[in-house]
């Protein structure tokens, strides 16, 4: 499993909204988007999609400041209330 973390990365209020619209739409609409664990900031995805999600990032390089991180287990230590 591979978990990717993100962060948007644009100077100004409105290029930051028009960046955060614009990458939350794209990622709506890919695969990635059915993924059960994702958050703010990180998406965790099986292997074979590792080629899609690095597309999907490189697609706002120099917008994203993303890394990617080869995971074996994740265990959650709190439950949302």
């Amino acid at each position: 499993m591979l978990l990717y973390l993100y962060d948007l990365k644009i100077k100004g209020k409105k290029p930051y909204n028009n960046l955060k619209r614009r990458f939350y739409y794209q990622l709506k609409h890919s695969p990635l988007s059915s993924k059960p664990w994702k958050t703010k900031s990180a998406i965790l995805i099986e292997d074979q999609l590792e080629k899609e999600a690095d597309a999907f990032f490189m697609g706002f390089e120099g917008f994203v400041e993303v890394y990617k991180v080869r995971v074996d287990s994740i265990e959650e230590l709190t439950k949302p209330k």
